[in-house]
């Protein structure tokens, strides 16, 4: 690469995470960003498996750790709120559903941006608006800023990807809908959780938790629907919590009172579940990395592993040879088996998460309370080992602590 000026598309935990280590490999970084500033709070995601090693190699794990949100494990609750089926975070080693170390989407990003810096330029409140690729490099039309060139572009903007419909085509060719959709919250509540991660499950497919944030009477809350496609305006907020709004009234346990916290919330999320899948992340000299190129759910749990191994993998191959088309070669010959196991989702799939029936709830609680006893802890333990599955390479990448 003559041009070694890279422009990544999104600063949230992909984005920071490959500049932090294209800048120890000597490429001038840029980052832009459609939010106005780095985004703060978010849900807890989990560091585990080979995405904590790639964090311990940046030099962060101390740190994630010290910012981390304390939490027993995962309950599922009926109405009344008596747990029906517990599984503690010690479970599987740490590596279950809730892992070892939890911490706030927001305070992950927090960490890799300040890692990042000084040698990273972020261009908040932009975003790409045309590529044109040539044997030389890529111009860059922005929505905002000056047209740029740049000697790769790397598309880290989540699973809505703008790179991706620039470079690749329409949304629709890329992602298979779960038939789920999502909000996320947060909630000021005196609601004693008891460290617990709580879920309950309501007939129709309603699952609402609520898990302990990090700072006193914070509540991370999520309400989740099974559903066929919805039409809907993604950046019409209130619409978009009166259907939640709407879907959930009557349902019982805390929902009430979090719908009423929902109607304030600052950070309200709101999503179809769906799965980014492509037979090749790169075209030319665009390249695709985490949720833009291979979003595995929140069903995984192994979201923030792929955007963190993709990010060390991509640069590292990057930084360790001259020729861009080797280089994506090469990341794709790595990580596409890490992959495809990560995609493959837990036992039950969208109807374990989000059972239809009473007796189909009653039977999930039943799965939960066999989960550390035979024959489930074996196949729940290689679900969870997919975290861990892939020998990071040593790539000539020093940390900067």
């Amino acid at each position: 690469m003559q041009n070694t000026d890279i422009l990544i598309s999104g600063g949230g935990i992909a984005g920071p995470a490959l500049a932090y280590w294209l800048g120890r490999a000597g490429f001038t970084v840029t980052v832009v960003e459609r939010a106005p500033a780095p985004r703060p709070g978010g849900q807890t995601v989990d560091l585990r498996g080979a995405g904590r090693t790639v964090a311990a190699r940046m030099g962060l794990l101390d740190r994630a750790r010290e910012v981390s949100v304390e939490q027993n494990g995962v309950a599922l609750v009926d109405g009344k709120g008596r747990f029906t089926a517990t599984l503690p975070v010690d479970a599987f080693g740490g590596e279950g559903i809730v892992s070892e170390i939890e911490i706030l989407r927001g305070d992950l990003a927090d960490l890799l941006y300040q890692a990042s810096l000084p040698g990273t330029e972020y261009l908040f409140d932009d975003t790409v608006t045309a590529l044109e690729q040539d044997d030389d490099g890529v111009t860059v039309t922005f929505e905002k800023s000056a047209p740029r060139r740049f000697g790769l572009v790397v598309g880290a903007d989540g699973p809505h990807s703008a790179v991706r419909a620039l470079a690749f085509g329409p949304e629709a060719d890329f992602v298979r809908p779960l038939g789920v959709y999502t909000s996320w919250f947060t909630a000021t509540l005196p609601l004693d959780l008891g460290g617990w991660y709580q879920m309950y499950n309501a007939p129709g497919g309603l699952v609402v938790s609520a898990r302990p944030g990090r700072l006193p009477g914070e509540i991370k809350a999520g309400l989740s629907f099974r559903s066929g496609p919805i039409a809907y305006d993604r950046r019409d907020v209130a619409a978009q919590k009166q259907i939640i709004a709407d879907r959930f009234a009557g349902a019982g346990w805390e929902t009430p009172r979090l719908l009423a916290a929902m109607a304030g919330a600052p950070d309200f999320f709101f999503d179809p579940m769906g799965q980014v899948c492509l037979d090749r992340w790169s075209r030319g000299r665009v390249a695709l990395l985490g949720d833009a190129g291979y979003c595995a759910t929140p069903l995984t749990g192994l979201g923030t592993s792929l955007a963190l191994v993709g990010a060390y993998v991509l640069a590292g191959e990057l930084a360790a040879t001259g020729d861009h088309r080797a280089a994506l070669r090469r990341y794709e010959q790595v990580m596409r088996p890490y992959v495809t196991e990560a995609q493959k989702l837990p036992p039950g799939g969208a109807g374990g998460f989000a059972p239809s029936s009473a007796l189909a709830i009653r039977l999930r609680a039943a799965s939960m309370r066999s989960m550390t006893r035979w024959p489930m802890r074996g196949i729940l333990a290689a679900q969870f080992a997919k975290a861990g599955n892939i020998a990071l390479p040593d790539y000539p990448l020093p940390a900067m602590r």
